[in-house]
Formats: structure tokens, C-alpha cells, sequence
């Protein structure tokens, strides 16, 4: 074995309260993720028992307040979890953020009734939530969405077909967005929608490249009947929830795409010093060392963006156009990455018997989750240069 393995990442904690939680992470993905990852994800195996795990050890609820079950966390904290959680398996660290995003909406914008209602057993009770804003005809066009919620006295009645639902057809409760009044963003209202629902139906999940293991379906509303209890803000406020969310949502898949690109580098720096050509670990040659180099250093340069963006959002300071920096830069790294990962195992990358070509194949899916990387340059721009067609 060579002395020149790859090192725990140094991470910079708040509190001694962080550093144990952290802690309490890496052993969970080291003992009970990653050692199942290839199988499962190979066989398509969505590891539910994982989450309640999860849950009960106080990790899916992180950002939101204690009282309601949360664990009072910064986004600095709750994001470097995610990191950890997706280099064990993305399907994980993605996961937790899926439904962290599909709390959000009732966490920020719920009444108090609603909050002590619902929030507890979404945050602690092993309830796993899904997001559903996209529709088949209707992604980064959010706010053209066609899904209809009609009221009939205290019930909305909703009607449509949502797209690309990570947890779509396995998941407890859904935050949907659906179209209450007028054309375009100002007519659409947030729902929570229990997953048992009569009316609400999961298509067969779709036959994707990567992250095989994490459901991805159509969600099916067929008169489902949702009391005027379960609608969150205001009417017609759904589509700037959503937006808010998504700021928030963004961090977490920029996160994850960090944990998978260290994953990677880890992967080629152990296959690097160990792998002997012409008498010396490969690690030696200058053109590998310098792809190593490269590797970490954008990785390190993906972590210090996504944790700035999280430190303005902790403080309570806009972080929109830091976001959509952080999740452009760290999902090209992680592309990058991966790709670089592969090249230095050679032909044993392209194998399915070494990790790198699954995190290639995973990694191209955060260049387009929660707007395409087009979408945040769009939005980067906005901030930088003011609106189009002015």
C-alpha cells in the first residue's frame, strides 16, 4: 500500500458541536453507505432503510428550527453533510437535499399551525419529502406550468403531471406548485400533498445514465383533494416560494457535486500511488501529478464558493447570484472531475469494477438539476450585467 493516500478533507467548523456531527456523518456513510453503494446503485436500489437511519439520527432536518424537530444548523454546516453524505453515495447526499428543499416551503412560509402540525414529523418522524415544480413541457420555463388547482369551498382540487420528480412514487408528502389563478408566475400557489393521497400516482421511474439507485418519476394528480389547510403563503405566492427555494436547493446539489468530485480525486490519488509503470507509481509522472493538482485545487475552489454563498445566506444576506456561482462551478468541477478521474485509471475506469465511471455517469446530472447550468448563467449574468431587453 503507498504511504500517500488521500487525506480527510480539513474543514473549517463553527462550533465543537459541528465537529462532532460531522463526525457522527462520516462513520454513518463510511459504516452504512459507501460499502453498499456500487451494488445498489448497480441493481437500481433505492436504500430507504439509509433515510430513516437518517432520520432518526437527527440529519434530515438540519437547517430548520429544534422546536420543530430540526437541528438548528447553519447552511455552513448542514452543507459540508451533504458533502460527505454524497462522496459515500450521491443518491444519499442528493436525497437529503431533495427533501430539505421539499421542506422548505412550509418551514419558511407555513403558518405556526401548520408548522407544528406538519414539521416535526417531516423533519424527525422518517417522512421523506419530493419537490414538484417541473413538468413535461415545463422545466426551465417554470413559471408556464399547467398543473391546475381548482377550489370547491375549503378542498383544492389538482389536476396535471409533474416531471422529473426525484423521489416521485416512493415519497410521504410532495410540495407542488400548481397553477391557482392567471398566466405565468403570479398565478401559481404551493401545496403540500400527503403521498397517499387518493388521485396522486408515481409513473415507472425513468431509465437514467447515473444514480440509478434514486427514483426519478412522473407524479400523476388526478383530482386530488387538498384542504385549504395545506396550501402555503398566500395564493398566488407559489411561484416565489419555489424560486426561494431553489436559491437554497442549489447549495445543496453544489455540495453534493464537491462530495462526488472528492470521491473521485480520492479514487485516482489511490489508484495513482499504487498503480507501478516502468518501475514507479504513476503518481510520479509529471502529467498525472499536474491533472492531481488541477483536480484538487478546483475542488477546493468549489468548497470555498459554496460555503461563502452559505455564509451570506446564514447572515441573512442575498446569496442568489453566489448560488447559482456555486452550483455552475462546482457541477462543471465535478464533471471535470470525473472525467479526469477516469482518464488517469485508464482502461480500469471505463470498467464498472472501479467507482470512477459511476461517479462520470453521476456527475453529469447536477450540470442540469435544478437549472441547467445555461439557466445559471443567466441568472449570474442578471446579477452582473441588470435584465435582457432593457
Amino acid at each position: 500500500m503507498s504511504d500517500r493516500a488521500p487525506q480527510p478533507v480539513e474543514r473549517q467548523l463553527p462550533t465543537e458541536e459541528a465537529r462532532d456531527l460531522l463526525a457522527l456523518v462520516r462513520e454513518i456513510a463510511q459504516r452504512e453507505i459507501a460499502p453498499k453503494a456500487a451494488e445498489e446503485e448497480d441493481a437500481g436500489r433505492f436504500p430507504r432503510e439509509v433515510f430513516t437511519l437518517l432520520s432518526e439520527s437527527g440529519l434530515l432536518g438540519l437547517p430548520y428550527p429544534a422546536e420543530h424537530g430540526g437541528g438548528d444548523q447553519p447552511y455552513e454546516v448542514y452543507l459540508q453533510v451533504l458533502e460527505e453524505l454524497a462522496a459515500a453515495r450521491l443518491t444519499v447526499g442528493l436525497g437529503v437535499s431533495v427533501h430539505t428543499l421539499a421542506s422548505y416551503a412550509l418551514a419558511t412560509y407555513g403558518s405556526k399551525q401548520q408548522q407544528v402540525e406538519h414539521l416535526p414529523a417531516m423533519l424527525g418522524g422518517g417522512l421523506l419529502g419530493a419537490y414538484c415544480l417541473s413538468e413535461p413541457s415545463s422545466g426551465s420555463d417554470a413559471a408556464s406550468l399547467r398543473t391546475k388547482a381548482v377550489r370547491e369551498g375549503d378542498t383544492w382540487v389538482i389536476d396535471g403531471t409533474k416531471a422529473w420528480i426525484t423521489h416521485g412514487g416512493i415519497a410521504d408528502f410532495y410540495t407542488v406548485m400548481a397553477r391557482t389563478g392567471e398566466d405565468g408566475p403570479r398565478g401559481i400557489t404551493a401545496f403540500l400533498v400527503p403521498g397517499d393521497a387518493p388521485g396522486l400516482s408515481g409513473a415507472a421511474p425513468e431509465r437514467k445514465m447515473g444514480l440509478k439507485g434514486s427514483p426519478t418519476a412522473q407524479v400523476h394528480l388526478d383530482g386530488v383533494r387538498v384542504p385549504d389547510a395545506r396550501r402555503i403563503g398566500e395564493e398566488g405566492q407559489g411561484f416565489s416560494i419555489a424560486l426561494s427555494a431553489l436559491d437554497s436547493g442549489r447549495l445543496g446539489i453544489a455540495a453534493c457535486a464537491v462530495g462526488l468530485a472528492q470521491a473521485a480525486l480520492d479514487e485516482a490519488v489511490r489508484y495513482a500511488t499504487e498503480r507501478r509503470q516502468f518501475g514507479h507509481p504513476i503518481a510520479d509522472f509529471q502529467g498525472l501529478r499536474f491533472m492531481l493538482a488541477d483536480m484538487a485545487t478546483q475542488i477546493e475552489a468549489g468548497r470555498a464558493l459554496y460555503l461563502a454563498a452559505a455564509r451570506l445566506r446564514d447572515a441573512g444576506r442575498p446569496f442568489a447570484k453566489q448560488a447559482a456561482m456555486a452550483k455552475l462551478h462546482c457541477t462543471d468541477t465535478a464533471m471535470k472531475v470525473t472525467t479526469d478521474a477516469v482518464q488517469i485509471l485508464g482502461g480500469y475506469g471505463y470498467t464498472a469494477d472501479f467507482p470512477a465511471e459511476r461517479y462520470m455517469r453521476e456527475a453529469k446530472v447536477l450540470q442540469i438539476v435544478e437549472g441547467t447550468n445555461q439557466i445559471q448563467r443567466m441568472v449570474i449574468a442578471r446579477h452582473v450585467a441588470g435584465p435582457e431587453g432593457r
